[in-house]
């Protein structure tokens, strides 16, 4: 059996009600295209496409910085622990087959450095203009559907029956 395709959500841990609103939308919109969300663990973006993907039906992982799996938001189902600090930034875009960043600071930079330099597509929603290699999104729908292709995913049908 092939493991779940899995789309990482990244951006910062303290967003603005008007980004954790698009990051829940993300979130949500991964969790019915039958990806896996995969993310930081922590708060911000992070928590609020993890509750999108939760309110879907969906599976959540959070990487998360130290050896606490307590330190997860609520809205992760997998918490993996990993003392790693920022290191485990690498961990979060090497388990997923794209990435959706939206707007962040250094962390986020960092992370969509690492998933270009790994080969995984990176999907930007408000933001990273400036960066050769990042495909760009309008809307949470267009930024997952293409990220889902970017990866050489298959298409299910938004409405799923499960």
């Amino acid at each position: 059996m092939a493991p779940r395709n899995a789309i990482a959500v990244i951006g910062a841990g303290d967003a603005s009600k008007e980004v954790c609103a698009q990051a829940h939308s993300v979130g949500f919109v991964v969790a019915r295209r039958g990806a896996v969300l995969v993310c930081g663990g922590r708060g911000g973006v992070m928590e609020a496409a993890a509750r999108g993907a939760r309110s879907a039906g969906g599976h959540t992982i959070g990487i998360l910085p130290s050896y606490d799996r307590a330190s997860a938001n609520p809205h992760i189902e997998f918490a993996i622990a990993t003392g790693m600090n920022h290191a485990r930034n690498a961990i979060v875009v090497a388990s997923a087959d794209a990435v959706i960043a939206m707007p962040g600071e250094a962390g986020t930079l960092s992370e969509i450095g690492l998933a270009l330099k790994i080969g995984r597509p990176v999907v930007a929603l408000g933001g990273w203009h400036q960066i050769d290699g990042v495909h760009h999104a309008t809307d949470p729908e267009t930024a997952v559907k293409l990220a889902l292709q970017l990866a050489g995913i298959a298409l299910p049908s938004e409405n799923r029956d499960d």
